[in-house]
């Protein structure tokens, strides 16, 4: 009793003293701690606006589709059908549109690229509103060969890893190597080999090597 009587005293002088934003940034970091006071030049939520927005920023990306190359595009400005287009993302990740020529979209979200044509249009026209839809999707693919069943493209499912790509693709063949299995990616504009030993993965003593498959990786099955 004595001990949750001590507890309730200090919660009450902190809330008497978090008139700031960091006094109060300061107490989460201290439950956060497990009761300890984070060490001088820590961070805490006060001054890590940045930080919260770039996790924000992560957390959506790992929910929401972002838009790749060779998807098409519906880009509709409400009551502008001069301006409004159906239009392919090109290969350099850019869109053309009228009146403010090429527009960034590889990357982005459906939703942020029609923010970002907004912004654009309204040097020529009385807050715009516009609407993105994605029509075709064709950037999220993730491609299998070699000895499987079922070679080819696949579309990317969210958190795809190369077991999943394997047994979408219906598994291996009588022939394949399955000691010998990688993923080809593109890297800041190189090629890289991911290795990947199926038995190893499967008995749990490679589980790092089973990793997310991004948009364009190629699972080779020798």
């Amino acid at each position: 009793m004595k001990l949750a009587m001590n507890r309730t005293m200090i919660f009450g002088v902190a809330l008497l003293l978090a008139g700031t934003e960091i006094a109060r940034a300061a107490q989460s970091d201290k439950k956060n701690n497990g009761g300890k006071t984070p060490a001088i030049g820590a961070k805490s939520g006060a001054v890590s606006v940045a930080d919260e927005k770039t996790e924000s920023l992560r957390a959506e990306t790992n929910t929401i589709y972002l838009i790749g190359p060779d998807d098409v595009l519906d880009v509709t400005v409400w009551k502008e059908p001069d301006v409004s287009r159906v239009v392919p993302v090109r290969p350099d990740g850019r869109i053309s549109l009228p009146l403010i020529n090429d527009v960034q979209a590889s990357g982005l979200s459906p939703e942020r690229l029609g923010a970002a044509v907004a912004e654009k249009l309204r040097t020529y026209l009385t807050d715009p509103k516009v609407t993105v839809i994605v029509t075709a999707v064709n950037s999220q693919l993730v491609f299998v060969v070699g000895e499987v069943l079922r070679a080819g493209p696949f579309p990317l499912l969210p958190g795809m890893t190369v077991l999943q790509g394997i047994a979408i693709a219906g598994g291996f063949t009588t022939f394949a190597d399955v000691k010998k299995i990688h993923v080809l990616r593109m890297h800041e504009g190189k090629q890289i080999e991911l290795p990947f030993n199926y038995r190893e993965v499967l008995k749990g003593d490679r589980p790092e090597q089973n990793i997310n498959l991004e948009p364009g990786d190629t699972i080779v099955v020798p």
